[in-house]
């Protein structure tokens, strides 16, 4: 699994601070670039040959059904956005399932050449660069809320989902709020130096790789309504500790949501 998600985020940095690179918009008018399609195609094509019954669903092409029961689920570039301004912290997301269970995940920033993994049972994973050993990637030990960091991707996104007031009540209880978002913000709380990530809008090839890694740091991966999935279109990873504070936040907000409709 790394191998593939590293070959795939290496290809992403041929496209990297080009200023010639021609930004498609999708239908939701989301950008996407040939750097998005090209990695993807990569890690398509080296299934194929691999593990040819296995199963692919991936953010630029249309899903491949598989007999295995293996699933693999591909973020050719998590933070589009970011890599088109020609910021370092867009990552490349490669995460596996097997009979609906997401069992793996790969995260790996090309452009700071770091790497976080993870597979259930085993453990997460990080390193900061090739150069370094691969060491325990461990979650935050953050008890209290006004001492936390918090991270998200896009700030106007907890408005577009009619929650702009839990993201201030969120951002006036931590000591630090960030936008270093995307999957770069998991990787934070993953590696404990953030506690906190919360993302309003989201779809599953955003966080499939994240929900191990998550996990085997130590750390608690849900929904918005607490439901460990990927198909809640929305998502809060934590140190575990802080978690069913922030649930309770979310679900102020979204009980204030149901009583003025």
């Amino acid at each position: 699994m790394f191998h593939l998600a590293r070959d795939a985020a290496r290809r992403t940095l041929d496209f990297f601070g080009d200023s010639a690179l021609k930004i498609d918009r999708k239908g939701d008018a989301t950008p996407v670039t040939e750097a998005d399609r090209s990695a993807e195609r990569l890690i398509r094509n080296e299934l194929a040959n691999s593990f040819g019954t296995d199963a692919i669903l991936g953010e630029e092409f249309q899903e491949t059904f598989g007999t295995s029961g293996y699933r693999w689920i591909v973020d050719p570039i998590d933070g589009t956005k970011t890599f088109i301004c020609g910021v370092p912290l867009y990552t490349t997301l490669l995460g596996l399932e097997f009979d609906s269970q997401l069992i793996g995940g790969a995260i790996i920033v090309p452009a700071l050449d770091e790497s976080l993994v993870a597979a259930t049972g085993c453990g997460a994973w990080h390193r900061h660069s090739q150069a370094q050993s691969w060491q325990p990637a461990r979650v935050s030990t953050c008890d209290r809320l006004e001492n936390a960091v918090f991270v998200t991707s896009q700030v106007d996104t907890f408005a577009a989902r009619t929650a702009g007031s839990c993201y201030e009540s969120i951002q006036s209880a931590v000591s630090i709020t960030r936008t270093w978002g995307d999957a770069y913000g998991y990787l934070l709380v993953a590696t404990g130096r953030a506690d906190i990530m919360i993302d309003p809008i989201v779809s599953p090839w955003d966080i499939a790789a994240v929900m191990p890694v998550i996990r085997e740091a130590g750390g608690r991966f849900t929904d918005w309504s607490g439901g460990e999935s990927i198909h809640g279109s929305n998502a809060i990873g934590t140190n575990g500790l802080l978690h069913d504070r922030v649930l309770e936040m979310v679900d102020r907000n979204e009980q204030a949501l149901s009583e003025n409709d």
